[in-house]
Order: structure tokens, then sequence, then C-alpha cells
């Protein structure tokens, strides 16, 4: 389990075969890292399944090696289409993923992929960027120049960028930590970093393209991949509304949301999540969650029914079939803008 999704397991990868399994998608959320929130929001986890599928579809169609296998409804794998209602589970491809060792505040990646062998999931998260948010992090990592822009300093508002930017992150640890690209290649064992560059920009360009048809802004996303016996396909899902930044009209419709109700109305508990983590850095400790000093708050029903008619309106956009019984996407946005 995750903070949300479910796994189901039917058959075990092995050093040398993918196994198979399932996605369970739940109502669950998580933002900053928490894990599990507080409350659940109704038809989330079927919105999430259902975009997931629609975009792994697509990636098939433009030749995008994925792990996906089908929906599943009535205990039958199928395609989308053939679906009479939302579904909520996912087939997939299943890869080995060995245990990340920590010890004196350090990960032991060696022994990651000597367990690994040529049957494994990538221990990274490859992020690819369309746009520049105010308070993204990648504004303190680097120049204006460095990323295309005829700028000395980086502007007030939100910036478009003339040619997508790849990063690698962390993906086990703790605390997800941005990587330089040698660090990314050790991480990645046997799997050329170029290869996950050009997946991630191939997904990028899939996702903006019918983001743009569907009305929305599609800023920024990642990937994660396999590798299996030589071939890097696209793992865990991709292109949903808590994987990838979208924006409809500028207002997000994605977990942004939910992330900027918190900064303003439980600053105090989004400000304990970035002390505990900044002190489990200094300490080497991973289980920062344990010595932060604020738990969050419950959301208020309204708020609660909003965020599930925005992740549903927002579905039934992007996809182009109204799979939800849910407002026109524009009043679903409208509903939100001010949280």
């Amino acid at each position: 389990m995750t903070s949300v999704k479910d796994f189901r397991v039917e058959e075990e990868p092995t050093a040398t075969d993918l196994g198979r399994g399932r996605f369970v998608f739940s109502d669950r959320y998580s933002v900053f890292d928490w894990g599990e929130m507080p409350d659940h929001v109704p038809n989330k986890g079927a919105s999430l399944c259902l975009m997931g599928a629609y975009n792994f579809e697509l990636l098939d169609v433009n030749h995008v090696p994925t792990h996906y296998l089908g929906v599943v409804e009535d205990g039958e794998v199928k395609e989308l289409g053939e679906c009479e209602s939302p579904p909520t589970e996912m087939a997939i491809e299943l890869t080995q993923v060995p245990d990340l060792p920590h010890e004196d505040g350090a990960y032991d990646y060696d022994a990651y992929h000597e367990a690994a062998g040529d049957n494994y999931l990538i221990p990274l998260e490859i992020v690819f960027r369309n746009t520049v948010p105010v308070g993204s992090s990648l504004r303190r990592r680097g120049e204006p120049s460095e990323y295309g822009l005829d700028a000395d300093e980086w502007p007030d508002e939100a910036v478009s960028l003339p040619e997508p930017v790849v990063e690698f992150s962390t993906k086990y640890e703790e605390q997800d930590r941005y990587l330089s690209r040698e660090e990314a290649d050790d991480i990645a064992g046997k799997v050329d970093l170029d290869r996950l560059e050009e997946l991630a920009l191939a997904v990028n360009h899939v996702l903006t393209e019918r983001a743009d048809k569907a009305g929305f802004d599609h800023e920024d996303g990642k990937i994660e991949c396999l590798y299996h016996d030589g071939t890097v396909k696209v793992g865990d899902v991709v292109g949903t509304f808590d994987e990838n930044r979208f924006s409809y009209g500028g207002q997000q419709v994605s977990k942004e949301v939910v992330r900027q109700y918190y900064k303003r109305v439980q600053p105090e508990w989004v400000a304990a999540v970035k002390d505990a983590k900044a002190e489990a850095i200094e300490t080497g400790e991973p289980n920062w969650r344990e010595n932060c000093a604020v738990e969050p708050d419950h959301l208020p029903a309204d708020i609660v029914e909003a965020l599930s008619d925005l992740y549903c309106a927002g579905t039934n956009a992007y996809v182009d079939h109204d799979w939800f019984d849910a407002p026109a996407i524009e009043d679903a946005v409208a509903r939100v803008r001010d949280l």
C-alpha cells in the first residue's frame, strides 16, 4: 500500500521475468510527502485510474513502452473503451524492487543493484518541466539563463520555458532530493540516462499535446521507469492530477489546490513539516514525520466536495467523455479558485 493506492501481486517477478499485478486506486491523497492525509476525496481514485489508463493507451499508440496491461472491470482485464463505468483497478507488469539499505546516514545503491540484476525498478524519478512557477525549487538551483531564458533574475510570476527541462531526483529515500547528472547516473545502474531523458520528453510531448487539445496547460510532471533485460519501460502511473501539474484558465487542477489551501489555512503545519525535514537532513534520521510537531487538520466538507468535483470534471474534460456526473470543468474550476 502507498499513501494513495494499494498494490496487489498476482505473479511475482523473478530475476529474469516480469510479474503481473494491479494498482487499486483509493480516494486517499498526500501532500508535502506527509503520507495519507486525514480526509478522503470521493471518486478521486476512479479519476486517477481512468486518466492514467487513458494516458497509457495514448503512449502505446505513440510507441512509448510501458508496463500497462489494461484496466480491470468485473475481474476482467480490458481496454478503457470497453468499460461501462469508471474503473478503479489497473493491470500492470511487475519488476523487482530490492531493499535500499540505509546506514550511517547514507543509502547503499550498490547493494540495491547487486540484488536487482537485470530486472528492477530504477530508483529515480525523472522530472520534466514546461513552466517554472513561483516558489519552484528550480529557481534556487539555477539561473534563468541556464534554462534558455533571456533574463538575469527570475520574474515574480510563473514563466514558460522555451524547451522542456528534464531533471532527476531520488525515489526511495525518505526525502526527495534533486541529483546531479553524475549522481543520477550512479543510481540508475545499467540504464543510460539519455534513454531516460528521451522517454521523459516523449511522455511530456504526448501529454502536453493532449492537454492542449482539452484546454489545459501541462506545466510539469514525472515518470518512473523499470529496466528489464535491456529494455526500459515507463512504470507507475503517468499524467494524472496527482502525478503532474495541470492548470485550466490559470487555475491549478491538481493537488496544488490542496497544498495552497494548507499553506493559507494551516501554515503552522506546513512550517513544521519543513522544519522536521530540515532536521532530518542534519541528523541523518530518515523518519522525519515522527519528529513533526504538528498534525494536519481535516478539510471542511464543502472543500472535500469541491475537490471531488474538480478531479471528476477535470478527468471528463481531459479524456473528452462524461465518465462522471460532475459539473462542467469551468464551474468546478471557479469553485476552487479562491481556496
